[in-house]
């Protein structure tokens, strides 16, 4: 009955998963403390809760922080965690990133997979549910606004709200995740005060409002030289001929006779994931490192970072490569800007479970000691999730993969976060199937209209499945 109903408003999930991924949700400055996400952030949770509640739905927008959409009655609450706010859309794309565009069987927009499609196919899976079984626990969907950024949300929600009991979010991968990596964002910082008046001064940096859990597709710096001292026929030539022996991507572009910009090209990809990617950041801090010590002008966080990071993405350099059952450490370069007569290198990373903090802390205070001017700042820490494999949610969400599937698929870790740290009994359960490309923060992000109704049904029996688990 349950794959009929699905089957039979196919056409419906499909329009509306268009029109909320048509609605630009990145977030965005707000006055209003209503909306403290911005517009269009909030114009995504006001078109959930409206259709939530033509589809029969309870509905409730928690002063704009988040909202949630619920069925059913009981003293037991079945959580569905996911978000509805989508990372800048960036450059390149094939088809307008907002248009949620068919093509090839496929809906392509920022969002389609992270978390708008799984979303929309939750909500789908919860209506199915209601019109065709009858279940004894209450069941939730909570619409997150500030996942891609840093949970104010969900931290709100917390305070306000009710936690599920049980639950998961469709913010990761197939079949279920056991184990989520922790992630630590920190800033490498040094005052740039004393070199203002030298032969080659940085006067702007710009990353294209790059998120600091994406491997950053470009990153431009603007330079100004002394000419009275140094040609800037000459300069140009020795930045060629670096570019040239690190085979990076780097454009070189003379503005006059005092002033360059040098704008360096990678290939994006999800934090969690940097091997994917190519980044632009990394590249152009080595060369700008050679060239400045080429003018002898040493800039202790350049030589720090060329030393100990450079274009490495698991921190061997550091001491800090580690590896457990829930995989490899990575690290993201992701930020890096010049303000206040500040430099800053802005790292994500991505720690196995079995790893203490502390150690990361460790290993960047031993070696920024050698450098008098580079200091270590840690922002935010998300601690690591882990539930055994034994768990009776994690064997329950696996089973019902499994059997909706045909499958013998075992539970997985990630180094990706989600919003299932953020609650006890609670594990990420898709939509991205096993084999798929990762699309999440993408350009041309899309989701298969196929896996979209199939995910739809998994999570419908995932729903009688946690309903039916008796509480321990």
């Amino acid at each position: 009955m349950i794959d009929n109903y699905i089957e039979k408003h196919k056409e419906e999930l499909i329009q509306k998963t268009q029109e909320l991924i048509q609605i630009p949700s990145v977030i965005s400055h707000s006055d209003n403390p209503q909306h403290p996400f911005g517009e269009p952030i909030n114009d995504a949770l006001e078109y959930m809760l409206e259709l939530g509640h033509s589809l029969g739905f309870r509905t409730k927008n928690i002063d704009g922080y988040c909202g949630y959409i619920e069925f059913g009655k009981g003293e037991e609450l079945i959580g569905i965690i996911g978000h509805l706010d989508v990372v800048p859309e960036g450059e390149d794309w094939k088809y307008p990133p907002f248009s949620a565009t068919i093509s090839d069987n496929k809906i392509y927009g920022r969002g389609a997979i992270d978390d708008k499609g799984p979303v929309m196919s939750s909500l789908f899976a919860m209506k199915a549910v209601m019109e065709t079984c009858h279940v004894h626990k209450r069941v939730r969907l909570i619409l997150g606004l500030n996942e891609e950024n840093d949970w104010k949300c969900i931290d709100y929600y917390k305070k306000q709200e009710e936690s599920p009991t049980i639950g998961f979010s469709p913010d990761a991968d197939f079949p279920c995740i056991y184990s989520e990596k922790a992630i630590l964002t920190s800033y490498l910082k040094m005052d740039y005060s004393p070199f203002l008046e030298k032969d080659i001064v940085i006067k702007e940096i710009n990353t294209y409002d790059n998120p600091i859990n994406v491997v950053p597709k470009m990153c431009s710096i603007l330079l100004k030289i002394n000419s009275q001292k140094i040609r800037m026929k000459d300069f140009i030539k020795n930045l060629k001929d670096t570019i040239e022996q690190t085979h990076f991507e780097i454009d070189i572009y003379k503005i006059d006779e005092e002033e360059i910009k040098l704008t360096s090209y990678g290939i994006p990809s999800h934090a969690a994931h940097p091997d994917l990617g190519i980044n632009s950041i990394s590249q152009l801090i080595v060369v700008l490192s050679k060239i400045f010590n080429l003018y002898h002008i040493k800039i202790e966080l350049f030589d720090f970072f060329t030393t100990y990071i450079n274009t490495q993405y698991d921190g061997k350099n550091l001491g800090i490569n580690f590896e457990d059952k829930s995989g490899k450490l990575t690290l993201n370069v992701g930020d890096f800007y010049f303000k206040n007569n500040g430099l800053q290198i802005g790292l994500n990373i991505r720690i196995p479970v079995t790893m203490n903090i502390l150690e990361i802390g460790k290993h960047f205070f031993q070696h920024t000691s050698s450098y008098r001017n580079v200091d270590f700042d840690t922002i935010t820490y998300k601690p690591a999730l882990y539930i055994s494999k034994e768990n009776r949610l994690v064997k329950t969400l696996c089973d019902v993969y499994n059997q909706e599937t045909h499958s013998n698929l075992e539970p997985i870790a990630i180094g990706g976060a989600t919003y299932a740290r953020a609650f006890d009994n609670c594990i990420s359960f898709g939509a991205n199937f096993p084999g798929d490309k990762d699309m999440c923060h993408q350009t041309n992000e899309f989701i298969s209209i196929d896996k979209l109704l199939l995910s739809c049904k998994i999570y419908a029996k995932a729903i009688l499945a946690l309903d039916n688990l008796k509480e321990e």
